[in-house]
């Protein structure tokens, strides 16, 4: 408890952790700001809904590589700031003029362009941490900041859906830049102290740094962590089972929210609340798993539970088509959150066991970009599929995928005795 009173009672990893926290909050706000706004102009479209998501998740590849080059360059707190002044005045923009334009097309470059600015925001704050609080208080303050940057993101979801219902989505998008335009002030009056003496470079050794980053972090190692997967079977099965998990999560992303959408007759309301509820059962299962599943076949374990999380999602889709009961919904959701947390946490679990010491930077560098591409290209493939077959059918297609995976998996492991 002593330690934990010293982080908090130092003053810039306070507002750190404050600011991140309003931050996050009206993230979830914002998104949940899209969402009434593409209802708005294309109800019932999967396909619109999955372009506007689709614009958030791009900035990972294209400026994802380049952006640790120039925050190792830039002083950290001057980064955050102009970040947060620069994505609050970007969604300024929608609600005061380009919303007047009755096109989504200038929304989606403005969520681009502010998506791609936050790949900028992430590594920086990340990275000053360890400035702000000594060495034997850096793994409480990561796991402050990540836990409660997780529930400012379920409260966001959850209060920003009823907000967004309530006073619409202009005023939600301008809760939204308010957030961002709060956190980058309470950045700006950290110390001055904590600013570190940056090396000045040419642009053109910026600009081959660079070069070398994107070849590396994209090209070369992927290529190595490939041949490291042949070489270790086990490692391809968790790059494997994380695949379809993202490739499903892709798949249902989008398909669900105009699910619920159309089976509450509600735009934000209902759907903020069950994401809330989502997230609380991943939380949940997380703790779970890490307290009692340690004992357990990991490889059967990971095939059980992607098997109940198939059937789970066939009965919420089934529960809420025919009797759409709000409470029993929010239940669901909860226990198919129990369930997909321990299969995450599992297979990260044994790609670090897996895996020599010098090989995890490169591994999980491409796990980042295995799993943002399996979810990318499934929604992009299911949202127009769903627009001509409708989302239960895509639902209850990616339900029964699941079960069968699962079921074949377990039967397969269902032999062995070995904890891995």
């Amino acid at each position: 408890m002593a330690r934990f009173r010293n982080i908090i009672l130092n003053r810039n990893f306070s507002i750190l952790w404050l600011a991140q926290i309003i931050s996050q909050f009206g993230d979830r706000l914002g998104q949940m700001a899209l969402i009434a706004l593409v209802y708005r102009y294309a109800p019932g479209s999967t396909t619109q809904m999955a372009k506007i998501m689709a614009f958030t998740i791009i900035p990972v590849f294209l400026v994802g590589p380049v952006a640790g080059v120039y925050v190792d360059r830039w002083d950290r707190r001057r980064t955050m700031f102009i970040c947060d002044l620069l994505r609050g005045a970007l969604i300024l923009l929608i609600p005061f003029w380009l919303i007047r334009l009755n096109s989504l097309v200038p929304i989606y470059a403005v969520v681009f362009v502010a998506f791609s600015i936050a790949r900028f925001y992430v590594p920086a704050k990340m990275s000053i941490i360890p400035d702000l609080v000594k060495t034997d208080d850096l793994l409480l303050a990561n796991s402050l900041v990540n836990t409660t940057g997780m529930v400012a993101a379920m409260f966001g979801f959850g209060l920003g859906g009823i907000l967004v219902g309530i006073v619409g989505a202009e005023s939600g998008f301008v809760f939204d830049a308010a957030s961002f335009l709060i956190s980058g002030s309470m950045i700006f009056f950290m110390s001055s102290r904590i600013i570190r003496s940056v090396k000045k470079e040419s642009f053109a050794q910026v600009g081959r740094e660079i070069a070398e980053v994107i070849r590396k972090s994209v090209f070369q190692e992927m290529k190595e962590a490939v041949v490291f997967l042949r070489k270790d079977p086990r490692m391809g099965s968790c790059f494997g089972i994380l695949f379809l998990l993202w490739a499903a999560l892709g798949a249902v992303y989008v398909v669900s929210i105009v699910f619920v959408q159309e089976a509450f007759a509600s735009v934000t309301k209902e759907l903020g609340l069950l994401v809330v509820a989502l997230g609380l059962g991943l939380f949940f299962g997380s703790l779970a798993y890490g307290r009692l599943g340690y004992r357990n076949h990991k490889f059967r374990s990971i095939f059980v539970c992607i098997f109940i999380a198939g059937m789970i999602l066939a009965f919420f889709v089934l529960a809420v088509l025919h009797v759409p009961n709000l409470w029993l919904a929010l239940a669901l959701a909860f226990t198919l959150g129990l369930t997909v947390a321990p299969i995450m946490a599992i297979s990260n679990t044994m790609i670090h066991e897996f895996t020599d010491n010098s090989m995890r930077g490169k591994i999980f560098s491409s796990l980042e970009i295995v799993v943002h591409l399996a979810f990318l290209l499934s929604m992009l493939i299911a949202a127009p599929l769903a627009d001509r077959i409708g989302p239960v059918k895509i639902l209850l297609s990616v339900s029964a995928v699941l079960s069968v995976i699962g079921l074949i998996g377990f039967l397969k492991t269902n032999g062995q005795t070995s904890g891995t």
